[in-house]
This record gives C-alpha cells, structure tokens and sequence, in this order.
C-alpha cells in the first residue's frame, strides 16, 4: 500500500522545543507526530463507539419503557468500586505476609 503525508504544520518556537525535550532516545519527531495522530483518531473511534452506546440504550430504553435510574447506577459502580478495593486490599496483604 502506498503511504501518504500529513500536512505539516506552523508551531510556536516554545511548542517545538517543549516536543524535542519530551522525545525518548531514538525517537523521531516525525514517529512521534504519527504515534500522536493515531492516539487522537483511535481516541475519537472509541468516543464516538460510546456515544452511539449511548444512544442505542437510550432508544432500547424508549421503546421497551424500562429504565434503570442514575441513583442505582451510581450505587452498583460504588459496589464494584468496594469490591475491586477489597480484593486489592486482600491481594497485596496476602504478598507482605
């Protein structure tokens, strides 16, 4: 397959010099310019994913008339947010003893 460019692009001086500290030995402007393209774009893929979710849910929830409400929502995620701190508190005990 054949490759493309991206445009390039106009950046403030302070901007540039701030990219160069950052880059990890070995590593390219340009790498890093692609690995932040992609992390943008697959970042946009999976919120628009959500957001489509979102509004199936909400249109599944419409037609059959059930809705579950933010209070039992928010009570279920503190469940699970107890639990999985439970289990590591239960874990890394279990590694000092």
């Amino acid at each position: 397959m054949k490759t493309a460019t991206i445009p390039s692009i106009r950046v403030e001086p302070d901007l540039r010099e701030q990219l160069e500290q950052v880059l990890r030995e070995g590593e390219s402007l340009s790498a890093f310019v692609e690995a932040s393209v992609r992390e943008n774009v697959k970042r946009r893929v999976d919120q628009a994913a959500f957001i489509q979710r979102g509004i199936s849910s909400l249109e599944a929830a419409r037609r059959s008339g059930e809705y579950v409400s933010a209070e039992a929502v928010v009570r279920s995620l503190e469940d699970r947010l107890s639990a999985a701190r439970a289990g590591k508190r239960r874990k890394s005990s279990s590694v000092r003893g």
